[in-house]
């Protein structure tokens, strides 16, 4: 189905699911965005590559970048119907969990031209918006994807490891699973130096596909003498549990070296910049006044 097609059938869905008029995905010289407010969001795909051999692109991680957007002028019939009360989609919409898929249906949509290279979409998924959902986990996101002509197996749902969440570690394990059932594979983003005990437990009990850490988080834990083997220790339980590590933001050599180091499965960042595979431009497109939401 064309780009513009699947657009509006969204919008189309949208409108019915939320009983109102708004549509808040754009279309424009090929590329999707999604309007959420006074936001308008976009997306960025940053290659991951083979530590060992880093000219080798494995997949994609899906990044938010945002921009401010006002909204066109409201026409009377428009305000007339707010006034009503028969426009629900300012309580309905703003939510984290409809920001969320709003969020990977935009990605999707944009990852449609780049598809056909079969590899990896690791996309985000908020953990309240997991811990939320009750059953069927992935089920709508199965839809869109359907719809868009491509396959679960392709896509990675990553949820960051928040302070709460060893509190609800069996719900978020259940949630985990449901995605697994239709075919995702999944990851977790977590702060290497996160002080909870029962870190490599929890791990090891979700079993993920993959486990990302920042190099963001490692650098403020430089003074850290036990820093390289709370490293180790992850990586151990992670390989143990069939998984692999990503290390995401790798912007200088001394990283890019601890990644071959420490046998880091896949790595991402500007680093690589010179061997990137330029998304923007093999669509001829270019990004204005956008703010990348950093790792």
């Amino acid at each position: 189905m064309p780009l513009q097609q699947l657009v509006e059938y969204f919008n189309d869905r949208f409108v019915l699911e939320h009983n109102s008029s708004f549509r808040p995905i754009m279309l424009e010289e090929g590329l999707a965005s999604g309007l959420f407010g006074p936001v308008r969001i976009n997306s960025k795909f940053m290659p991951l590559r083979l530590a060992n051999k880093a000219e080798t692109i494995s997949g994609y991680f899906a990044q938010l970048e945002v921009n401010t957007y006002d909204p066109p002028f409201l026409k009377t019939q428009q305000i007339e119907r707010f006034m009503s009360g028969s426009e629900t989609h300012a309580s309905h919409f703003d939510s984290f969990i409809n920001f969320d898929r709003l969020t990977r249906t935009v990605h999707m949509l944009n990852y449609l031209p780049i598809s056909h290279l079969g590899k990896s979409l690791f996309v985000e998924v908020d953990p309240r918006h997991i811990l939320s959902i009750k059953k069927d986990h992935g089920a709508y996101f199965e839809e869109i994807i359907t719809k868009c002509g491509l396959q679960t197996q392709n896509v990675v749902i990553v949820t960051a490891l928040k302070s709460y969440c060893t509190e609800y570690n069996a719900k978020l394990h259940q949630g985990l699973d449901n995605y697994r059932a239709r075919g995702y594979k999944t990851g977790l983003r977590i702060n290497y130096s996160h002080q909870d005990p029962l870190l490599l437990d929890f791990i090891s009990l979700l079993a993920p596909n993959y486990v990302c850490v920042s190099t963001r988080n490692i650098e403020g834990a430089q003074n850290d003498a036990l820093w390289p083997n709370k490293l180790r220790l992850i990586q151990s339980c992670v390989k143990s549990a069939g998984g692999g590590i990503v290390l995401l933001g790798v912007q200088e050599k001394k990283f890019a070296q601890l990644a071959i180091d420490y046998a880091v499965d896949l790595v991402e960042g500007n680093y690589y910049r010179a061997m990137a595979y330029d998304y923007r431009s093999h669509l001829k497109l270019e990004s204005h006044n956008l703010t990348t939401i950093s790792y």
